[in-house]
């Protein structure tokens, strides 16, 4: 190196350090590893957003099914219709086509479910989650028990939908964007298959005859309408969009109690017009599926979780939360991974 060229480093010596030092903390923040339940949305699901007209902070709308082991995300647009965002492959779910009806059974939840903010949890031990609320109103009013009934990832099941880490963080970002955007609660309807009408005949289980028919029709309201329907909870059942005759708050109503008169309103069709052919275009997220009763003969039960897995950690790691003071039982749901 000549005298000239040494001297010029030497005289912008201090200018470099400084650029280097700069340098460096640049590459030593990018390495700094955000958060599970802060990482913003994907380019890939910005652009999707964007090419089908949707606002990531609208109102989602969740929608799973047993069978299909499928999850939807139905993302509001301005006219205040939902569309198709993607559909995510549930990698695992536990127990069998039917609701849950006691602590311990294992059953993934099926029915109507709000999801507030607080029951968002991010520092699940399953890598993020979301609490379906179970049991509701309704499963109470029927003596229902359990707790902590999840969305999570892990791909492990004993009571839950079960993700890959992956589509749960996607899940719960959209979720997230959608609270900040002012939605208040996020509606998840969990049916045991897609229920249309050859479906309905080919799942006749007398023990579930009744229950399902009526989540047919929240089922069957949105598939006309793409509105999400309101659920009401009383006479101990459910009550899919009532139009009550006089003004009534539905979270003053007794689920045991006899109804309040109410009418029945024709539901106004959903019809696309040619602007909305993008927004209509189903998009599904690659990602394996652990359950699939049409390939189980006799729908055998499988779960993603081992002894060592339902017994090995204490419900403060399991959950993120503190519990202190609080026994688990042997047969507890809320030992089941979340």
């Amino acid at each position: 190196m000549s005298l000239i060229s040494l001297g010029g480093i030497m005289r912008r010596g201090p200018r470099i350090i400084a650029a280097g030092g700069a340098l460096a903390l640049l590459a030593a923040c990018a390495q700094i590893d955000v958060p599970a339940h802060l990482r913003p949305l994907s380019k890939d699901a910005m652009m999707l957003l964007g090419k089908k007209g949707m606002r990531s902070g609208n109102p989602i709308f969740v929608r799973i099914f047993k069978e299909e082991s499928e999850l939807e995300v139905w993302k509001q647009r301005e006219d205040g219709r939902f569309y198709h965002f993607k559909t995510y492959p549930v990698c695992n779910w536990s127990g069998d086509l039917g609701p849950k009806v006691q602590q311990g059974d294992r059953q993934a939840p099926e029915g109507f479910y709000s999801v507030s903010r607080h029951q968002m949890n991010p520092n699940s031990q399953f890598h993020l989650a979301f609490n379906l609320g179970y049991p509701n109103a309704f499963d109470r009013t029927h003596g229902r028990t359990g707790e902590f009934l999840m969305v999570h990832g892990k791909c492990k099941s004993a009571g839950c939908y079960a993700m890959t880490d992956a589509l749960i963080e996607e899940i719960y970002a959209l979720s997230r964007e959608a609270f900040i955007g002012g939605q208040e609660t996020i509606e998840v309807h969990a049916f045991p298959f897609r229920m249309t009408d050859a479906n309905m005949v080919r799942h006749r289980k007398p023990e579930h005859a009744r229950f399902w028919a009526v989540l047919k029709e929240g089922y069957d309201y949105f598939e006309t309408t793409r509105q999400v329907p309101s659920i009401a909870v009383c006479e101990r059942r459910y009550v899919v969009n009532p139009q009550w005759r006089s003004p009534i708050q539905p979270a003053r109503l007794d689920p045991a109690s006899v109804c309040p008169a109410y009418d029945r309103v024709a539901p106004e069709p959903f019809k696309p017009s040619g602007t909305d052919q993008i927004a209509e275009e189903r998009v599904t997220a690659p990602g394996p599926k652990m359950r699939s009763l049409a390939s189980l003969p006799g729908g055998s039960n499988i779960s993603g979780l081992t002894n060592a897995d339902l017994g090995g950690s204490t419900l403060s790691r399991m959950f993120g939360f503190n519990f202190a003071g609080v026994s688990k039982p042997a047969s507890s749901d809320a030992s089941k991974g979340r």
